[in-house]
């Protein structure tokens, strides 16, 4: 509830009746108002009298922004003046626009002034060196507002048609890189009524004032709508800011109220009368906020926050108001150092020898306090534990030069095919069976479980109080979790889509304080992977089946597949100070082990950012470098090794370098790698779903070569231009490899399964087109001539087939294209593995 005002302020008329703006120098020391007459105040802070007064400048001041030496002032006729603090007198004229000024804006720096005019374009500013001038033109209206983010990359702009304009500074030329729309009003340039961003002090969101009277935070990292402080003014928003630590909200409008918010609950605890208010300036460190009115005046408020909720103001930093903040989300990991995410690693004290009198007495005597003072700095000072430190050793005792304090860096939990939290959506599960995704409701969920297949599979929506975060889609059904609350642990719930009994789902709880990291659904088998380094494994209808703890350790995700089983988790931290990834594979139900503990084939600084089994069965990951890699080889312990089967970075659509895009990995079916693309900057996908695409296997073997410009007189058949030798060898190479990575999973999944008729007919299909492409491949070499001879000759060594046949078809080959030499070769080769074949019966 609002507490109650404390005392009343008195008015300081400053400037004549108008548009009146005032601001506090970073230090605190001065505050700066300026108004309608040519006339510029200087207040010292804490300071009771008469301000400085600055009589040479402008009239109708609009805007003004301040740095500790000097301050910048936008007038209407088209000036931005800056003016000195230390000598209290004007420096020289910044820029001259043929337009209104509207707003200016310093960069945290104060290397930079952002002059918004009625003119379109908004200018940039060198604030040394008026020369430099960079210009934002992307917008089609004229700017309202602007205003820097805490770190001085991006400005962003409130223009009247409605629309926030973000734009990076972070190049040379400056770029526009997302349109806000639906969340300011359309206003005129004079109009009292305020669309001002004002950036939140941990620099991961804005707030704007809306058309409903209310106050919208926007998350920068995927523009969405956060919570919104709401049922306050009951007239338009004129002007806000937030407090210096981000942990209070003050807004002020045509309602005669100014509005103190706390920014954790978006929940008014303070409500002051004072009509026409035009700005808001928050003191950086005491308890203090200065407002200008329409008419002239000037307040200066101490006490500004009530006396219980005074204490926010001493806090640090604290967080932007979000619907589901990141940095509360549950991860891998909660050992890490707090500088990254996790929690410091945990470390013993030092034990002393038991032949220590000190360390029997539980530290020195009382008396040795004063026994030596250390008074001309020779060094007879005492440790705590009455030992004099050897100058180069530390408080353990170990040589300073020889201690290095590394705090790893652990790869974050993540589940795979699941989107975070963008405003109040989020997808738990993409693949391709369906899709199911959550709205938050305040206070409940509501889920709804799509499937592409609608002949077999009916939709489903349900109210969710449990508010699942996770979940996994398969044929036979969905599995959820949530994450515990206060007293309530953590839950498992499986709905399996038919059941021939009417009960047809479980739900199961996890130790009180335990989180789930990941989990995976298969044909057999529920996979958990918790906080606590536990993998628990359920059956399809919640029969705990095994519970174990693996090596590595914090775990990150988890796949699974029929009875097989992979977890990922964090092992030994390199020399980076990045752990390594390690991964087990294992058949459940078997209880054998595949892989124990191998490394995931990562590049370096590169993260994991997906993993799945083929619809072969086999293990996949996908890459932050836009890398898609199988396992090879991965049934026998020990021999695996990890083959690239696409680098989305080599596709022939982004060969141009005008395209950029990213993809995000839903599954691999069908031998082709099928994702979502996407594209401005966006790393997941959002609302509305979008189509699924589909690429081809293609290992990276070499850049796609620019393709040769159309002749424009050249007459348009609808035949296909003929390929040249190169690009047809690189197909070839391209389907030998793929081929052949192909068949050595078929094979591996042969000898370790005894595998069926169909199987085998299907490794010797493979096989028999490996040695087609092959020959494919000679009669290229043989029209290139003879110098390729050799290239040719190896070509038929590496034919599989042990009958005769294909070499006899090569020998053929050769004698078209005229090349007796080779078909002598290609003969012997012939003949020896016929006698090969005769020396093994």
């Amino acid at each position: 509830m609002a507490s109650t005002a404390p005392p009343r302020p008195r008015a300081r008329p400053a400037h004549t009746q108008g548009s009146t703006h005032c601001a506090y120098t970073p230090n605190g020391t001065r505050l700066v108002s300026v108004g309608s007459n040519n006339t510029i105040r200087l207040y010292k802070t804490g300071f009771d009298g008469e301000p400085t007064n600055i009589d040479d400048c402008q009239e109708q001041n609009v805007s003004v922004d301040a740095s500790n030496e000097f301050f910048v002032v936008g007038a209407e006729d088209g000036t931005v003046s800056l003016y000195s603090i230390p000598n209290a007198a004007f420096d020289k004229f910044l820029l001259r626009c043929s337009l209104p000024i509207r707003d200016v804006a310093l960069s945290p720096d104060s290397k930079w002034c952002a002059v918004a005019s009625d003119e379109l374009s908004v200018k940039i500013v060198r604030t040394d060196d008026n020369n430099q001038i960079r210009h934002l033109k992307e917008h089609n209206k004229p700017t309202k507002h602007l205003a820097f983010d805490t770190k001085g990359a991006t400005v962003s702009l409130a223009c009247t048609d409605g629309i926030v304009y973000v734009y990076s500074l972070t190049s040379e030329e400056p770029e526009l890189i997302k349109k806000v729309d639906g969340v300011i009003g359309t206003l005129d340039a004079e109009s009292e009524v305020s669309s001002k961003v004002i950036w939140h002090p941990d620099g991961r969101a804005f707030a704007v004032p809306t058309p409903t009277r209310d106050i919208q935070v926007v998350s920068k990292n995927d523009w969405e709508k956060q919570r919104v402080f709401s049922n306050g003014h009951n007239g338009d928003v004129t002007a806000l800011a937030w407090s210096p630590n981000g942990a209070l909200l003050a807004s002020a409008g045509k309602d005669k109220k100014i509005l103190v918010w706390e920014t954790k609950t978006q929940s008014v605890v303070a409500r002051l009368d004072y009509a026409n208010v035009m700005d808001i300036a928050w003191h950086p460190t005491d308890n203090l906020v200065s407002f200008t009115n329409s008419d002239g005046e000037v307040y200066i408020h101490p006490d500004f926050v009530p006396e219980q909720y005074a204490p926010l103001l001493r806090l640090g930093t604290q967080p932007a108001p979000f619907i589901h903040d990141p940095l509360s989300e549950v991860g891998a990991n909660t050992r890490r150092p707090e500088t990254n995410g996790f929690n410091p690693i945990i470390t013993r004290p030092r034990r002393l020898s038991n032949t220590s009198y000190d360390s029997l007495m539980d530290g020195p005597l009382p008396d040795d306090d004063e026994f030596v003072v250390d008074d001309d700095g020779a060094g007879y000072v005492v440790n705590g534990n009455g030992k004099r430190m050897h100058d180069d050793l530390d408080v353990f005792g170990e040589p300073l030069s020889k201690r290095r304090n590394i705090e790893p860096e652990y790869h974050e939990a993540f589940q795979p095919g699941s989107t975070p939290w963008r405003g109040n959506r989020k997808y738990l599960c993409l693949n391709l069976i369906g899709f199911v995704w959550t709205v938050d409701q305040d206070g409940h969920n509501t889920v709804t479980v799509e499937f592409y297949d609608h002949e077999f599979h009916r939709d489903f929506h349900f109210t969710d109080t449990f508010l699942y975060d996770k979940a996994c889609l398969t044929e036979n059904g969905a599995l959820f979790s949530s994450p515990p609350k206060d007293d309530t642990p953590a839950t498992i719930f499986y709905r399996p889509n038919e059941t021939w009994t009417h009960r047809t789902d479980w739900r199961t709880q996890l130790p009180k304080g335990e989180a789930v990291l990941a989990m995976s659904l298969s044909e057999s088998f529920v996979t958990v992977t918790t906080t606590a380094n536990y993998v628990r494994v359920y059956t399809l209808f919640g029969i705990p089946y095994r519970v174990y703890r693996p090596k590595s350790s914090p775990m990150v995700t988890c796949a699974s597949w029929r009875d097989y089983v992979m977890t990922i988790g964090n092992g030994p931290v390199g020399a980076d100070g990045y752990t390594k990834l390690l991964y087990t594979i294992e058949n459940v139900k078997r209880d054998e082990i595949c892989q124990n503990e191998d490394t995931v084939a990562l590049p370096e600084g590169a993260t994991l950012k997906s993993v799945f089994f083929s619809d072969n069965g086999d293990p996949c990951i996908y890459d932050s470098t836009g890398t898609l890699l199988t396992l090879l080889h991965w049934r026998r312990p020990s021999r695996a090794s990890w083959i690239p089967l696409l680098d989305t970075k080599l596709l022939p659509r982004l060969a141009s370098g005008r395209k950029s895009e990213t993809y995000f990995p839903i599954a691999v079916a069908d031998n082709k790698f099928h994702c979502i693309i996407l594209k401005g900057g966006d790393q997941y996908p959002y609302f509305p779903r979008p189509l699924l695409s589909e690429f081809d296997f293609s290992i990276p073997l070499t850049s796609e070569p620019p393709k040769p410009k159309k002749n424009p007189d050249a007459m348009e058949d609808g035949t296909p231009e003929p390929e040249d030798d190169e690009s047809e060898t690189r197909k070839l190479e391209q389907k030998y490899l793929l081929k052949g990575i192909a068949a050595a999973q078929l094979q591996d999944l042969v000898e370790s399964t005894s595998g069926s008729h169909s199987q085998r007919s299907g490794l010797a299909r493979l096989e028999l087109e490996i040695d087609k492409t092959l020959l494919q491949y000679l009669a290229i070499e043989c029209r290139e001539g003879e110098d390729r001879g050799m290239r040719a000759l190896e070509l038929v060594e590496l034919m599989r087939d042990r009958t005769g046949r294909m070499v006899e078809a090569a020998g053929k080959v050769a004698e078209r294209y005229g090349r007796s030499i080779l078909g002598e070769k290609i003969r012997e080769i012939g003949e020896r593995r016929l006698n090969a074949m005769d020396d093994e019966d």
